[in-house]
């Protein structure tokens, strides 16, 4: 992944608002909103005028007009130059196309688990078991909310998300039936170890015969 001049996500959705038509942060914000996009990218207001004067700073938006709506203050009012449409692309195409190597936090978790002990790994995925079904539920029912409005090319980052989720889900389902019937080739090993502090000599016990 290529070090960008505005590296925030949330910089890319702006782009993408203003790829349609100028806005200002607050129209910015309800598009998103619009679409779905602040399940993924909390949208605060402090970051949001910080992402864009970041992008405005760096030539990918300009300011073209202001605008006072009653007794709010003015606005600002951005539209994309050819620079920010170009980076808006590039962006998008490496988000598509490179496979990120940065590891999930998840995976980071599993390489150490041993230090654990079974009965503790037990009990934390239970509760990460518990928040991936909550997980699954919410963006299943967002769907269902948003496909009547929205069409479906807007949709399938929640789709993705979706099935990702409902992987992870099944994973972990699958891992923790093995260590609560005990089926995990290693396991007394692994939980003498942990009660003891010595690691078998023998590897053999962590082995599937």
């Amino acid at each position: 992944m290529k070090r960008r001049k505005v590296g925030n996500l949330l910089g890319l959705a702006v782009l993408s608002v203003v790829l349609d038509r100028p806005a200002h942060p607050y129209e910015m914000a309800s598009v998103l909103k619009q679409r779905g996009k602040d399940a993924d990218l909390p949208i605060k207001w402090g970051s949001l005028y910080t992402v864009v004067a970041n992008l405005e700073k760096h030539g990918f938006l300009e300011a073209v007009a202001s605008v006072k709506d009653g007794g709010r203050p003015e606005r600002t009012v951005y539209r994309i130059t050819d620079a920010g449409r170009a980076e808006f692309e590039d962006w998008v195409r490496e988000l598509v196309g490179t496979l990120d190597r940065e590891p999930p936090r998840f995976k980071s978790g599993l390489s150490m688990i041993g230090v654990l002990g079974p009965d503790q790994a037990i009990v934390q995925l239970r509760s990460r078991l518990g928040a991936l079904d909550e997980r699954v539920e919410a963006l299943r029912a967002s769907l269902d909310q948003l496909r009547p409005v929205l069409p479906r090319l807007f949709l399938v980052e929640v789709e993705y998300d979706l099935a990702m989720t409902e992987a992870e889900a099944r994973w972990a389902r699958a891992f923790l039936e093995e260590l609560t019937s005990g089926a995990l080739p290693g396991i007394e090993a692994w939980r003498r170890y942990h009660e003891t502090g010595e690691f078998p000599d023998d590897l053999g016990e962590f082995v599937e015969r």
